[in-house]
């Protein structure tokens, strides 16, 4: 896992290209009538740098045997009395079902609650599957669902909020700990 970099774009064009309809009823997108955030790759990698320097969030990307295959992010990072933040985290379709977006969470967010944060939240489309398997393979509650959380493939979604504390208890292989 790591920062993306300039160099990262052609990888980056192809693997999501390859991923689009995979993808499509998943991730969030604008809804009609906003402005979208529409952004070149070097200022989606200057975005990123932005971020991890100033603690708003910790955007990641996840190599698996030498291919750019994923991508993890924490975003929406608050400190204050909040000290928290959401997951998000979407792997390219040929690698999917290996553990790997699993063990990536858990390091991701291994290293914010290190950093301070005290909780994390992944917020998953009830009908995602494997989105909710990876948050039940790390042992985040389910806290219940919320209506019309996010604009997603032309639509107001409803989402399972999925969380996680920094006192919570973490074992298991994707915490890098044996059972």
């Amino acid at each position: 896992m790591r920062a993306l970099r300039r160099s990262d774009e052609a990888a980056w064009l192809d693997l999501r290209a390859r991923n689009r309809r995979w993808l499509q009823p998943w991730e969030a997108t604008t809804p009609p009538g906003a402005k979208p955030p529409g952004a070149t790759f070097g200022q989606m990698v200057r975005r990123d740098r932005k971020q991890w320097r100033e603690d708003a969030g910790y955007p990641a990307i996840v190599e698996f045997e030498g291919a750019l295959v994923a991508r993890v992010t924490i975003f929406g990072v608050q400190w204050g009395a909040e000290r928290g933040g959401s997951i998000g985290y979407w792997i390219d379709e040929a690698h999917a079902g290996r553990g790997i977006v699993p063990t990536a969470v858990a390091m991701l967010a291994g290293l914010a609650f290190d950093r301070g944060l005290h909780r994390l939240e992944i917020a998953v489309r009830p009908e995602n599957d494997r989105s909710i398997a990876v948050a039940q393979k790390l042992g985040f509650r389910d806290e219940g669902l919320r209506l019309s959380y996010l604009y997603i493939d032309g639509n107001w979604r409803d989402h399972r909020i999925y969380a996680c504390t920094q006192d919570q208890p973490r074992s298991g292989r994707y915490w890098g700990q044996q059972n």
